[in-house]
């Protein structure tokens, strides 16, 4: 669908939040970035939602041109495409006025602390505006989640097989356990894959889009083969090749799976992989 801003405005916030006591301000916010790397990504959107301690509340979105293209694969997570940040205003802009919307407060979001945290605070860096976080409050809810609602194999096992497990951690019982939970799964999703090669695209379905060979050591970026290592970390293989050779000459010298190794001998030759899909 295509992308739309909305307005927030939390007048049940009293409501939503009266099993919380604040001290100081609490802002929730979230950001949407070209990609993963924090050193090669940007910030195309954020939000803020900054939570008073009388439980008033102020938003704030805007909409950042990263300066740089935009994937179409991160398009097509969060509808932000080039066109749509072209005028708007780079982040280094913005950075003040974060730094004071969010001066004095605490941090809340979903999957802050792994993600949108560290890629803030590097942004804020290169924007000259080092965020300082080490008396800042951080509550994630996936965290929170993820522990009051566990996702190990004796959570599955109550799920999808309605019993509780004895002997966990044991091999035996655990695989046994994982074949009744397997087959709980099929039964319950319906529009699961009944053949084993199609189960595996499945379960391997994030790893096919998003890494370039199964040992994982390389990944899509602009479509192009980039390093998930090194010094080049986040450089295309092209980019390797034309400005450090003999780099990628000791690559090659490493011990890789045969589908690598086919992959940075054909680079030499320059030849690399595109990701057209």
């Amino acid at each position: 669908m295509p992308y739309e801003q909305q307005s927030l405005n939390f007048e049940e916030a009293d409501v939503l939040l009266q099993n919380l006591h604040l001290t100081r301000p609490l802002v929730f916010f979230d950001l949407e970035t070209t990609g993963l790397d924090l050193q090669m990504d940007r910030i195309v959107q954020f939000a803020f939602l900054r939570v008073e301690v009388d439980k008033t509340v102020r938003d704030w979105q805007e909409l950042v041109n990263p300066g740089i293209a935009i994937p179409p694969e991160a398009t097509g997570v969060h509808h932000i495409s080039d066109d749509l940040v072209a005028d708007k205003p780079v982040f280094a802009v913005f950075a003040p006025r974060v730094e004071a919307f969010i001066a004095g407060c605490d941090l809340a979001g979903y999957n802050i602390a792994r993600f949108d945290v560290p890629f803030l605070q590097a942004e804020m860096e290169r924007a000259g505006q080092a965020l300082t976080l080490a008396e800042v409050r951080i509550i994630d809810a996936q965290t929170i989640y993820h522990r009051k609602e566990p996702r190990d194999l004796g959570a599955a096992y109550r799920f999808f097989c309605r019993k509780e497990m004895s002997g966990a951690h044991d091999a035996m019982v655990d695989v046994r356990a994982t074949l009744e939970v397997l087959d709980g799964q099929l039964q319950k999703y319906g529009d699961l894959p009944q053949h084993v090669e199609e189960l595996a695209a499945f379960c391997n379905m994030d790893d096919g889009t998003r890494f370039v060979t199964a040992d994982r050591k390389f990944y899509w970026r602009y479509r192009e083969a980039a390093l998930g290592f090194g010094k080049y970390r986040g450089k295309s293989l092209n980019w390797v090749h034309q400005n450090d050779p003999d780099y990628l000459q000791w690559m090659v010298t490493q011990e890789w799976s045969g589908e690598t190794r086919q992959m940075l001998l054909a680079a030499q030759r320059g030849e690399y992989p595109r990701n057209e899909e």
